[in-house]
């Protein structure tokens, strides 16, 4: 049965010290990323169209933050890139490593907190040509260079994000195929899961040892997952759906967590032999009616409360590290943003220890294998100017980071 969530013309007010901002990652915004994967099989033809300098933001970090502060964010996560860091194996690039404590210092200077993700997606090509996380020898290239950043940069980093949604690295580039290296092996994806979930497990306990104040966790995308067709399924199959999406990263990695990261974008409707999860628009029209995202992601707010009441049995800090919707006109955005805050206000009100919200994205960028079509962006970005423009849903949010509350 469908939850509703209470009414009130009074406002919502979130929990004294509550993060607000927006989340970027290096290759979908800074350009030029010439030493990683994504960029060579993009220059092979690969993705919707290359990512080129993207939003420029190497150059405009500063002009980009600025803008984040007069909307009213006290935190953002990015990621830094390993093929910048580390562009051929074993050569560190001193260039690479002060731009990015120049990125770090300028968000401090900010003041805002920091979540930096040491995976997002990208890895150096020499990493990729020697198997990548393919092979379980390859991870320690990876423990050696979240060591080697975490070292330079444990003053301007609050929070480290070891891997961004290993499930989707998977899925993308090992079942769907539409993402480097496109292979569709799922015995080759379960190796690859296997391995991420280890490395987020080698580099978890290295950086604890060596540095034990730091926070360390990892970003797991949860979307909510319904099933349709035979009733007496209905409270079976998504439970198990849910493991095997989400749930089993927690299991394969054990208490290597000091917070959980949480993605939340959309509502999958499914059947059971249907294993891929996907159903036909008229389906979907016929069983529940939902407004959709210019990428036709069914828009479910309810899926972001059902996420966190979820992760409340892992009795761990939970950060919202991306929620946001491709709306090129600003239609939704606004609704979007206050009808998923609602929900997340009513698991804080259940006992969900929940620390923060970032909007996808600051602005709009370059969204993996959908190339600049799709817009997430609280900022609208001119890729032939490159001018940046607030839109009316960011300064709603504005408002909101600002009080540290909504008002329905």
């Amino acid at each position: 049965m469908k939850k509703t969530v209470k009414t009130s013309t009074q406002k919502l007010i979130f929990p004294e010290g509550f993060l607000w901002g927006a989340a970027t990652a290096a290759h979908q915004v800074e350009g030029n990323n010439i030493h990683s994967d994504w960029w060579a099989w993009e220059k092979k033809g690969g993705g919707a169209e290359p990512s080129g300098i993207a939003c420029d933001h190497f150059n405009r970090f500063k002009e980009d933050f600025a803008l984040a502060k007069k909307l009213g964010h006290n935190a953002h996560r990015l990621s830094i890139e390993w093929s910048r860091i580390e562009p051929e194996e074993g050569q560190w690039d001193q260039k690479a490593i002060e731009h990015y404590r120049e990125v770090l210092q300028a968000l401090k200077a900010e003041r805002m907190k920091v979540f930096a993700s040491l995976f997002h997606v990208t890895v150096p090509l020499w990493f990729a040509k020697k198997g990548g996380f393919e092979r379980k020898e390859n991870i320690k290239y990876f423990k050696r260079f979240c060591l080697f950043v975490v070292s330079l940069y444990a003053d301007l980093v609050d929070f480290w994000v070891t891997i961004n949604e290993p499930h989707s690295v998977v899925s993308g580039g090992y079942l769907k195929g539409i993402w480097p290296p496109q292979k569709r092996d799922k015995s080759l994806a379960l190796t690859v899961y296997r391995n991420l979930s280890l490395s987020h497990k080698v580099v978890y306990r290295a950086l604890k040892s060596e540095f034990p104040q730091a926070q360390v966790g990892a970003v797991v995308n949860f979307p909510a997952l319904h099933y349709y067709g035979n009733p007496l399924l209905e409270g079976l199959i998504p439970p198990i759906a849910k493991f095997i999406t989400s749930h089993s990263f927690y299991l394969l990695t054990g208490d290597t967590h000091d917070f959980l990261g949480l993605n939340y974008y959309l509502l999958h409707y499914f059947r059971f032999q249907d294993l891929r999860m996907k159903i036909t628009k008229k389906k979907l029209e016929q069983t529940i009616l939902l407004e959709s995202s210019d990428l036709g992601w069914p828009i479910y707010p309810q899926g972001i409360y059902e996420a966190l009441v979820d992760l409340k049995k892992y009795r761990l800090p939970i950060y919202i590290t991306e929620n946001g919707v491709a709306d090129a006109q600003d239609k939704y955005r606004t609704k979007f943003i206050l009808d998923h805050l609602q929900w997340v206000h009513q698991a804080i009100q259940e006992g969900v220890d929940v620390r923060s919200y970032l909007h996808w994205t600051l602005m709009d960028n370059y969204e993996w294998a959908f190339g600049f079509k799709p817009r997430f962006g609280l900022i609208e970005v001119d890729y032939r100017t490159q001018k940046r423009t607030i839109r009316k849903s960011a300064l709603v949010y504005a408002k909101i980071c600002k009080e540290n509350a909504i008002s329905l």
